[in-house]
């Protein structure tokens, strides 16, 4: 049951990122001296009540997600997360490196104390840009940490694999 809730749940997340990416204008080369004034993007339609709630349904979910990526950092576990990641992370950083780094920034924070309502962004990333070709959702956190007085941005990121499946594409602290 828990695995068809969540395939039926990977599907709506899939078309609420496909509606909000289809209502958002596409991005335009711009001469480097215009020479007459700049014209305005059309509008595009505002999202749908329903597709507003899908998005909101994915934000609570990858939030939750995000949430036991963290919980799984702050108990040593960073080998298990890598373990599940996307290819795309795995063909970027060794497991070893990647428990290592964690390992590192967080003893120097410390044990988290606190973490702050996360925030979700979405991205799309074409070939040859700075990061894989893919679909992200990333969700940050303001988390305050034992050696830290201020709070630092938790970030935990997902890939949306070609298999249709979000997983863990990274995690640092900032």
């Amino acid at each position: 049951m828990n695995k068809l809730r969540l395939s039926l749940s990977i599907a709506m997340l899939a078309a609420a990122v496909s509606a909000a990416y289809a209502q958002q204008p596409a991005p335009t080369a711009r001469p480097a001296v215009a020479q007459q004034p700049a014209q305005q993007p059309a509008q595009q339609p505002a999202l749908t009540a329903e597709q507003q709630a899908q998005i909101a349904r994915q934000d609570a979910e990858i939030s939750a997600a995000a949430l036991q990526i963290m919980q799984m950092i702050d108990a040593n576990r960073a080998g298990e997360v890598w373990d599940g990641a996307s290819a795309t992370m795995k063909g970027l950083v060794s497991r070893e490196d990647f428990v290592r780094q964690v390992a590192a920034d967080r003893s120097r924070l410390g044990a988290p104390a606190s973490r702050d309502r996360p925030v979700v962004s979405r991205s799309r990333f074409g070939a040859g840009e700075s990061v894989p070709e893919g679909i992200y959702l990333n969700v940050a956190s303001p988390t305050k940490f034992a050696n830290n007085a201020q709070p630092i941005r938790e970030l935990v990121s997902f890939r949306f694999d070609d298999d249709r499946t979000w997983r863990v594409s990274g995690y640092s602290v900032r």
